[in-house]
């Protein structure tokens, strides 16, 4: 079993920066693809990005590509999510999730919902214009 918990949320002003962490506990995160979803007030939940096991391959949503980029840390079983030029839009709960296991399948990464094994409880970010 792997616990995510997101920190970093808060309020931004429009234009600004935002950096989310998920640490993980439980189990280790280098063995799985891992990604960001959000989920605005009306809405359902979307991807926003995605990251292979080995780093190699990062997936984004046209929405925010240019301005959000994931990166992980291994050695800390840490996934980030740094997110310049934010925009109102962009206002939603953001969760991390972690894949299943993946063996060899260093490459893989998905923006589906259903690749995902494990989520974060959420934590809310609100971008004021």
């Amino acid at each position: 079993q792997v616990q995510l918990v997101e920190t970093g949320g808060g309020l931004a002003q429009a234009g600004g920066s935002l950096r989310l962490s998920c640490a993980a506990s439980g189990r280790t995160l280098r063995t799985r693809a891992l990604g960001w979803f959000r989920q605005a007030p009306g809405k359902e939940r979307e991807f926003v990005v995605g990251i292979s096991r080995s780093g190699e391959n990062t997936i984004s949503a046209e929405s925010v590509k240019g301005r959000f980029t994931i990166s992980r840390d291994n050695a800390k079983n840490l996934v980030y999510l740094q997110m310049n030029s934010l925009k109102p839009e962009d206002t939603a709960i953001y969760y991390c999730a972690a894949s299943g296991l993946l063996g060899y399948e260093s490459s893989v990464v998905s923006s589906s919902e259903s690749f995902y094994d494990f989520w974060g409880q959420g934590i809310q970010v609100t971008v004021s214009s």
